[in-house]
């Protein structure tokens, strides 16, 4: 009777060895690019450019520039509104060049694995 699933001669086909440095070479790079990706600045506008925020890689706030024409002691509800649009867009714009990162580093596999 024979072995099911098994693998003739115990031994698994191809070279686990290699595809063991792949694997660890492909995890060195996504560290690398991690690493780029978080010294990278995202700016954003609103209100026309009234507004624009800096963020960093690792999606923390780095600055809040306002022109003076925006600050009005009458409408603080628009400012708050254009510093959250903003924030939000220069946000979106990391978690892009994150997922670009990501697909370039997996070659478009995603993470859908079957396992």
């Amino acid at each position: 009777m024979a072995k099911r699933g098994g693998f003739p001669g115990g031994a698994m086909p191809g070279n686990m060895s290699n595809l063991m440095k792949q694997a660890q070479r492909m995890q060195r790079q996504m560290e690398e690019g991690q690493k780029e990706l978080e010294t990278k600045e995202f700016k954003a506008a609103a209100g026309g450019g009234a507004v624009e925020v800096t963020v960093s890689g690792k999606k923390e706030i780095l600055k809040v520039q306002l022109s003076e024409e925006v600050v009005d002691p009458e409408d603080i509800e628009m400012l708050q509104d254009l510093i959250v649009a903003a924030t939000n867009e220069a946000l979106r714009m990391a978690d892009d060049a994150s997922a670009e990162l990501m697909g370039k580093m997996t070659g478009g596999l995603g993470g859908g694995f079957p396992f």
